[in-house]
């Protein structure tokens, strides 16, 4: 099995997250290849073509401010239902220039449209360094930024940074804020970061950001490293409960129920 094909448009979805429930995607990057300052092990889009921290030179194969104020408002004057605008896509969104700038429009058509709509951002937390960036959090209702290791080696090997993006880096710019939601990613195999060392490494680092919840699942699509592997839903659930207890930080732990023979 293959990873999943980049989208082919500014919108895609909606899509059942099972975070998020019916979510509409908003994809800023370009659609002929994966532009992104991370090149994950895990990522489901495969592996990073385009490995940047600055986006500007890249900016005639994304799409215009205008293009994408008006297909989001296209979707909110239709008949279509959705509970969240997510930026996501191919490629970390926060790399897009003018991020915030676009961010207000983009939550200025929704106060216009359907005022009761949230507006959700998926972001792997490298461009919080950008006071941009860090701006347009206020106009983002469900802030989710990525965090998948305690220590700077487990994160270079498992998220692969564009030169220069450090682990203590990105701790830093996400202790700043505040109701923030952390996501993580738990792999067994080579590279991972379920060992013992690694967990506890990894819960100081919640601790000091002190996040206001964490959400933690594994890998459920093709991935481009094969020689990593899931985490079980039961050990998931462990480490959610050790994570809550240890932190003080509310953690859950996301799988498809499923295809691990737990049930609908």
């Amino acid at each position: 099995m293959s990873c999943l094909p980049l989208q082919k448009g500014i919108l895609y979805g909606p899509i059942d997250s099972r975070r998020l429930g019916k979510s509409l995607g908003i994809n800023l990057m370009p659609t002929g290849y994966k532009l992104c300052s991370f090149n994950c092990v895990y990522c489901h889009y495969g592996w990073t073509e385009v490995h940047a921290l600055d986006a500007a030179p890249f900016i005639k194969d994304m799409p215009s401010h205008d293009d994408v104020v008006d297909a989001v408002e296209s979707a909110l004057k239709s008949r279509l239902e959705f509970d969240y605008l997510t930026f996501s896509g191919n490629g970390e969104p926060t790399l897009y220039p003018q991020f915030a700038t676009l961010v207000e429009r983009i939550s200025r058509s929704r106060d216009r449209c359907r005022p009761g709509l949230k507006i959700a951002l998926l972001s792997n937390s490298s461009g919080l360094g950008l006071p941009e960036v860090k701006s347009s959090i206020k106009y983002i209702d469900i802030p989710v930024f990525k965090l998948d290791a305690g220590n700077e080696d487990v994160f270079k090997s498992i998220n692969r940074p564009f030169p220069g993006v450090s682990l203590d880096g990105i701790t830093a710019n996400l202790r700043s804020l505040s109701g923030i939601m952390i996501q993580t990613v738990l792999v067994t195999g080579d590279p991972g970061n379920v060992g013992d060392e690694d967990l506890n490494e990894y819960f100081v680092r919640i601790s000091d950001i002190k996040p206001q919840y964490v959400h933690i699942y594994s890998i459920d699509r093709p991935v481009p490293n094969t020689s990593i592997a899931r985490v079980l839903p039961d050990e998931l659930e462990r480490i959610a409960e050790l994570g809550g207890s240890r932190t003080g930080v509310p953690f859950k732990a996301f799988f498809i129920k499923q295809q691990y023979g737990h049930g609908a």
